[in-house]
């Protein structure tokens, strides 16, 4: 299954057709996932004990998961899934602009682009340059 918790998907088809919403729970063996706001239904719950009052529960029911597909968050479009090895790990693209659709691979590789920005220029002494740019052509120190 290429959509995993914590994704942004568009709705297809159904009743919620349009609609897009963040998946809160997946069932791969059974090829379904449960989007927030979406396939809502009304469930009775019976009072179980003497104190409790009966009430009517709407909660969010799984759809199939080929009813759904993924938002990229870079580009904002409703894209299918390609796969690519980084850095030998195999991650999630968008396939319409390539960017990276794991939210912990694309933290990562930000963290890594932040050190380097971040590291300090390399430090050489000044007795040594100014040796190096006194001594005649032919000798060195």
């Amino acid at each position: 299954m290429k959509v995993k918790v914590n994704d942004n998907v568009l709705v297809l088809t159904g009743k919620y057709k349009g609609k897009q919403g963040k998946v809160l729970k997946t069932y791969p063996t059974e090829g379904r996932v449960v989007v927030e706001g979406v396939n809502i239904v009304h469930k009775h719950e019976k009072a179980r004990k003497a104190n409790e009052t009966s009430r009517i529960v709407t909660e969010e029911a799984p759809i199939d998961v080929s009813n759904v597909e993924v938002v990229c968050d870079k580009c904002g479009k409703a894209t299918r899934v390609a796969h690519t090895v980084i850095d030998g790990k195999k991650v999630r693209v968008c396939k319409k602009c390539g960017a990276s659709l794991d939210k912990a691979y694309v933290k990562k590789v930000k963290a890594q682009a932040a050190a380097e920005e971040e590291a300090p220029k390399k430090r050489t002494r000044k007795r040594s340059k100014k040796a190096e740019e006194t001594a005649p052509e032919g000798e060195e120190k």
